[in-house]
């Protein structure tokens, strides 16, 4: 009898290589793009917005193909779930609009809530976007 993919140790693997390389990743982008003189969360907007991105051009790919096949589930588990799970980060951001809220910078939070998801979306459907033309079949001219 095989294992449900959350219990297989081999995808759980792919998905913790790929957490810990996303989170390397955004932690190296969080340090290049530094502390906004006005305190505004710049580099965890960028992490999300281009997660988000790469994350519609993933899964659009991968759908594109047909039906998912073992290494279509490596792919979107190490890639999607493990290294772009890592890569933005939900959890930064909430704590990011409480601080602003809670030093009093409402109208900041907002811009910066906003930002977040309008953006996101946009990116998202950007992504969705290039992974249906590179996923097209390709036709043969001749």
């Amino acid at each position: 009898m095989t294992r449900p993919p959350h219990r297989d140790p081999r995808l759980i693997a792919v998905v913790a290589l790929g957490g810990m390389v996303g989170t390397t990743a955004r932690w190296a982008l969080t340090h290049a793009v530094g502390a906004s003189a006005n305190g505004f969360p710049t580099a965890t907007l960028i992490e999300n917005v281009l997660g988000s991105f790469l994350l519609g051009a993933l899964l659009e790919g991968l759908l594109r193909r047909g039906a998912e096949s073992p290494r279509g589930r490596v792919l979107r588990l190490g890639l999607g779930t493990g290294l772009l799970g890592g890569f933005t980060t939900f959890s930064a951001l909430a704590y990011e609009l409480e601080r602003l809220i809670a030093g009093g910078q409402v109208t900041m939070a907002l811009v910066y809530a906003t930002l977040s998801l309008v953006l996101g979306i946009l990116a998202c459907v950007g992504g969705i976007a290039l992974g249906a033309a590179r996923g097209r079949p390709r036709t043969d001219p001749t």
